[in-house]
């Protein structure tokens, strides 16, 4: 985001002030989208029957961004700070840094209720529930099926990163995957070492100096091998290649094979509708299970999505969390899946005949939730991924046994203060 689109971020996050209004008056800070939590906040508030009103203010688009706001914020002791709409990565500093309201018993049991497990997990820290699950997302291995069937592969048998390098070596196309210098790369990094059955960061904790790094392991390794096969396939703009970039390759024919979110589908159908894709390219598309990093070790699919976070400095956290249980009710859960295209942390949702007619995808999707693993949960959040960012970019350059090492030395030397990213 540029300077002055940081400017009018900040203006309106400032309009609304340190003074939210009566004290039934809510404010939601929502990331943005298609309208869909602004009209959650309308329909909740009318169900409140003047309990309390919601009001919604934006944050910036990037998530580094909007973490950065509410953090400057909080800080200050914002009472004006209700509700949040936070990416699961930044939960656990929000909740070592005591800036969200203490989830009360009888609310924690509620809306953990039929929730996947991925989302349960990226709310939680030190044990505790410390925020509510509203949305949760994964990725999908999408795939021509006339490729795969060409390569004979059984798509529906569990397939590894090699057998789709091996595929797409032998068709003569690509494999779109998130190659780009973002947090897409940590994404990509942290699956694949789950994938392998390990974990970037194996002992967690506040003080960084008892943080055990899994860098160096086994699954790291496999991890790296995976990441290097994959960019000798991945295209002349694999280093550079985020989510939106891999849909276009996909849909234009220079990658059979990706691993991408479930937007993928909708936008294809919109461009279908719209003219501007030809209806035989989604009717060739076909989805499964993440890919497994190692034969015969389930794979860990991405966790992504956003949970509902309660200002600790709130003047009525009671209300709050009353506004948030019904944010993520069921019935707001499938509009906001069907409308948004974001996928519910409910499981009930995915049975919905409506959401199944939209999104034949919902079945695995939700399979996927269940098995996907956060990315390292920790209050260094940030550093750590800016430190595997550096040192897994690009994917070409990628060593087995060495690039590990290098990125857990750099994160040991930053959380130190021995180095700067």
């Amino acid at each position: 985001m540029g300077a002055a689109a940081s400017l009018v971020a900040v203006a309106t996050l400032s309009a609304c002030g340190s003074d939210s209004g009566s004290d039934s008056t809510l404010t939601w800070y929502t990331n943005p989208d298609s309208g869909g939590q602004a009209e959650i906040a309308a329909r909740c508030t009318e169900a409140a029957d003047g309990a309390y009103t919601i009001e919604t203010a934006q944050l910036p688009r990037e998530s580094s961004q909007q973490r950065e706001q509410l953090i400057r914020r909080l800080a200050a002791e914002d009472d004006s700070i209700d509700l949040m709409s936070l990416d699961p990565p930044y939960i656990p500093e929000f909740a070592q840094a005591g800036f969200l309201a203490p989830v009360p018993e009888d609310v924690a049991e509620r809306v953990t209720e039929d929730v996947v497990q991925s989302a349960i997990d990226g709310s939680t820290w030190d044990d505790e529930l410390v925020a509510v699950p509203f949305w949760a997302n994964t990725q999908l291995l999408w795939y021509k099926q006339s490729a795969a069937e060409a390569a004979g592969l059984d798509m529906d048998e569990p397939v590894t990163w090699a057998q789709l390098v091996a595929a797409a070596e032998e068709q003569g196309t690509q494999i779109a995957a998130q190659g780009i210098r973002a947090e897409a790369l940590t994404v990509w990094t942290n699956a694949l070492i789950e994938g392998a059955g390990g974990s970037i960061i194996e002992e967690t904790a506040p003080d960084p100096e008892d943080i055990e790094l899994g860098l160096r392991s086994e699954a790291a390794v496999a991890a790296a091998e995976a990441m290097q096969a994959v960019a000798t396939v991945g295209g002349p703009a694999f280093s550079t290649a985020g989510e939106d970039a891999n849909v276009t390759d996909f849909e234009e024919g220079d990658a059979a094979f990706m691993v991408n979110w479930p937007f993928v589908w909708p936008r294809a159908l919109s461009a279908v509708e719209a003219g501007t894709l030809d209806a035989s390219v989604p009717e060739d598309y076909g989805w499964a299970r993440y890919p497994r990093t190692v034969e015969g070790e389930e794979s860990r699919p991405p966790y992504g999505g956003i949970n509902i976070g309660i200002g600790a400095f709130s003047r009525n956290t009671d209300l709050a969390y009353e506004a948030a249980e019904c944010i993520v009710s069921e019935e707001n859960q499938t509009y906001y899946f069907l409308t948004n295209g974001n996928p519910a942390a409910k499981a009930s949702v995915y049975d919905d005949p409506e959401v199944l007619e939209e999104f034949p995808q919902a079945p695995l999707i939700r399979e996927s939730l269940e098995a996907a693993a956060p990315r390292p949960q920790t209050v260094y959040y940030s550093e750590v991924s800016g430190a595997l960012q550096r040192v897994y970019h690009p994917a070409s350059s990628v060593e087995p046994g060495q690039t590990g090492a290098t990125a857990a030395e750099l994160i040991n030397a930053v959380l130190a203060g021995e180095e700067l990213l």
